[in-house]
């Protein structure tokens, strides 16, 4: 079989030239369309402004530094856990460790379904009126007269509105982890559950909305910059009342006055309160909510001076008061003067600062005491540390305030200058204003909310399982499984 040649290939000036004179005619034009069509293709992937570049690069900054400042106060309900279960005894060790868990991820649902849009949503002076399920116009992260939803109270802060809410989430979870320790011992399991959900979802968000959604405390000029009165009052107060509804702990005072019951684990105590501690780092440089490295700094640096300032004094005083250096008070003290410091820490210059702490560290001595002496059982002391220390940082603003040309707020913005510096009582009447009506609404709605509780459900364990401890009770196991056994009290 003979194979045929195969036949030669044209080559393209041939194919060009058999072409039609028209279609000769359109090539040049062709290859200038071309031209031009790849230079246009360029210009628009040419780089952006670098004005542009800069503002993505300040909200990817930004966003980064709020989630991490939420990371840390979340990880203080691990702090609050340690806390309270070294401060109680080992045999309602799981009950508090539950509680503590339990309560951030009640917190989430409730503050995600009703609280976050009750607390910053638009709406009235008294509370927001939309934006459940973080549902609503936003366009975050643009700021300003350029944002545009429904949540214009943070429209101050250049980040996403996820991360708005999981800042402001971690919050909400810290008023309800302050009242477990007060309730500690002999509350049941379900009836906190139920506080904690209407505490975080209906009444932390409705004064947070006063203060810092907009609402009327917040144009009366009322300023807390981290939550001396939003967060820690608020949850003081709930814990308050719902340590007079329950009552005291079985054994906790005889005729003669009240009985130590001493915590179980001093170690747990002091780590949870070095977690507490590393955590506020968080909690007030973060409220910031971006990325302003003098204001952060200067914030750190108050925050850890009245710290350690609370935790000094509160050790002397307590060495001369009580005539041990008791370790519980040297603890309590730091967290007071952590608490102190809260609402004032962006206003107030560093030796104010240690003031704030060192005074903070005196009252929470003396307002244990005080409280116990009342026959009012708070294991941990969170209505003196939270609920009392809160009001004092709250009227801290109104004392010591630098005024709008501060170090932190500049042009006219911020509080105005405190009574001992030459302000007068222009900052101190707003802050006393705000105190009494968040006390007043806490102590009233928590009183009702506990109340219905208790004639519904009940709130007590019975007098057995509290005797048994609640871990058995309650959650049918041990902390401590195989270990010796405290005698039941």
């Amino acid at each position: 079989m003979v194979m045929s040649k195969p036949k030669p290939k044209r080559s393209n000036l041939k194919s060009v030239i058999r072409l039609s004179p028209l279609w000769q005619a359109c090539l040049p034009f062709a290859a200038i369309i071309i031209l031009f069509w790849g230079f246009a293709a360029t210009a628009q992937d040419a780089p952006p402004d670098a004005a542009e570049v800069a503002a993505e690069l300040r909200v990817g900054l930004d966003t980064m530094w709020v989630l991490f400042c939420a990371f840390l106060v979340f990880f203080m309900n691990a702090g609050f856990g340690m806390l309270e279960t070294g401060f109680c005894r080992q045999k309602n060790a799981v009950n508090i460790l539950a509680k503590n868990l339990v309560v951030f991820a009640l917190a989430t649902i409730a503050y995600w379904a009703i609280g976050f849009g009750l607390m910053f949503g638009d709406g009235t002076p008294i509370f927001g009126t939309g934006g459940f399920f973080l549902a609503g116009a936003d366009n975050s992260p643009l700021t300003g007269d350029d944002y545009q939803g429904i949540f214009s109270a943070l429209n101050w802060t250049g980040v996403p509105l996820t991360a708005k809410f999981l800042f402001q989430l971690v919050f909400a979870g810290t008023a309800a982890t302050i009242v477990s320790g007060a309730v500690a011992e002999r509350i049941k399991f379900v009836s906190f559950i139920i506080f904690s959900v209407v505490l975080t979802g209906i009444m932390y968000p409705i004064t947070g909305h006063w203060i810092w959604g907009g609402g009327w405390l917040g144009g009366f000029n009322f300023w807390d910059f981290a939550g001396s009165t939003v967060v820690h009052s608020v949850g003081g107060w709930a814990a308050l009342m719902g340590a007079v509804i329950l009552g005291p702990r079985i054994g906790k005072y005889s005729e003669s006055g009240p009985l130590a019951l001493p915590g179980h684990s001093m170690s747990l105590a002091t780590l949870g309160c070095l977690i507490l501690w590393l955590g506020w780092f968080g909690f007030n440089p973060g409220s910031t909510m971006g990325v302003a490295a003098s204001d952060i700094a200067h914030i750190a640096t108050t925050t850890n001076i009245a710290a350690a300032f609370g935790g000094v004094s509160a050790t002397f005083t307590a060495w001369f008061y009580l005539g041990k250096p008791d370790l519980s008070m040297i603890i309590n003290g730091v967290l007071a003067g952590l608490v102190g410091i809260t609402a004032p820490c962006a206003f107030v210059s560093i030796p104010w600062a240690a003031v704030i702490g060192l005074v903070a560290g005196i009252i929470v001595v003396f307002s244990v005491t005080i409280i116990d002496g009342l026959r009012i059982d708070d294991p941990v002391g969170a209505v003196s540390v939270h609920g009392v220390c809160g009001v004092w940082g709250t009227l801290a603003v109104g004392l010591f305030s630098q005024g709008p040309d501060g170090t932190i707020y500049g042009d006219g913005a911020g509080p105005a200058a405190g009574l001992f510096l030459g302000g007068g009582t222009v900052q101190l009447i707003p802050q006393i204003v705000g105190i009494l009506a968040v006390a007043a609404f806490t102590l009233i709605v928590s009183g009702i909310v506990w109340s219905i509780i208790k004639a519904v459900a009940g709130i007590r364990v019975p007098q057995e399982e509290e005797l048994r401890g609640l871990d058995i009770g309650e959650h049918g196991m041990e902390a401590y499984s195989g270990f010796l056994k405290e005698e039941m009290k």
